[in-house]
């Protein structure tokens, strides 16, 4: 009897170490490191929405993100660190941008802005001003907005490039992939259904970003005549960060 109970723990425990990690999954967790990113860039690119919420950090200036993309523009917030927050809305070609009275003054006064200069800009408070195509501001803001660009962007890693751990984010397998021995970025892929990347961490600690949402669609439309105002000036991309 003890012969026959010590076979058959042994062949249990046998079957369990002979368990694929992969079953059940997309089975990217096989791949190489560089496949697997090359998987998730290819599904990102095929992607027609995702959100964006994180820090990044462009030309020594952090931005908190919260937007919403899709291939047609996008919607959200950005806090530029030691600056104003302001919302960000692009339907096509055409962006608006709606901010405080803070904001406002500061373009109205600069960094010191008087008492006309925040009267001034009471008026533009909880307004969409429309950022003319050829003023500097346009290139710079429309970037948050630019599904497309904006991914690659944060995707970009530097270094060779590895496969890291398993883990979880928000309760989806992952399979991270390191580039540099993690200081040129990291990508936690999705192990399940699609292989989107989850969760980034950029080269040299310039922000960690996740992505969620993918291919959740979402209305997108330009705001109201009543809601919007010409600024008349230009934006200086100086104070928007």
């Amino acid at each position: 009897m003890l012969a026959l109970v010590s076979a058959g723990t042994v062949t249990a425990l046998s079957g369990c170490a002979g368990e694929d990690p992969d079953a059940g999954t997309n089975g990217v967790g096989k791949l190489s490191a560089t496949r697997i990113e090359k998987k998730a860039r290819s599904a990102a690119k095929d992607a027609e929405a995702v959100r964006v919420d994180g820090s990044v950090v462009s030309k020594g200036q952090t931005y908190r993100l919260k937007m919403r993309l899709k291939k047609s523009g996008g919607v959200g917030e950005v806090s530029a660190e030691g600056g104003s927050t302001f919302e960000l809305l692009r339907t096509d070609r055409d962006l608006y941008l709606k901010a405080g009275t803070d904001f406002w003054a500061q373009q109205e006064g600069g960094k010191k802005p008087d008492k006309n200069d925040v009267t001034a800009a009471q008026k533009l408070k909880g307004k969409y001003v429309k950022v003319p195509r050829t003023d500097p501001a346009y290139k710079q803001l429309s970037v948050f907005t630019d599904m497309s660009t904006l991914l690659d962007g944060l995707l970009a890693m530097e270094g060779k490039r590895k496969t890291g751990e398993r883990g979880e984010v928000d309760g989806t397998s992952t399979i991270r992939v390191t580039a540099g021995e993690g200081r040129g970025g990291t990508i936690d892929v999705s192990l399940k259904g699609h292989p989107y990347p989850l969760r980034l961490q950029r080269p040299g600690g310039a922000g960690t970003v996740r992505l969620t949402d993918w291919n959740d669609g979402f209305a997108l439309q330009a705001p109201k005549k009543d809601q919007t105002v010409d600024y008349g000036k230009r934006i200086s991309p100086e104070q928007t960060g």
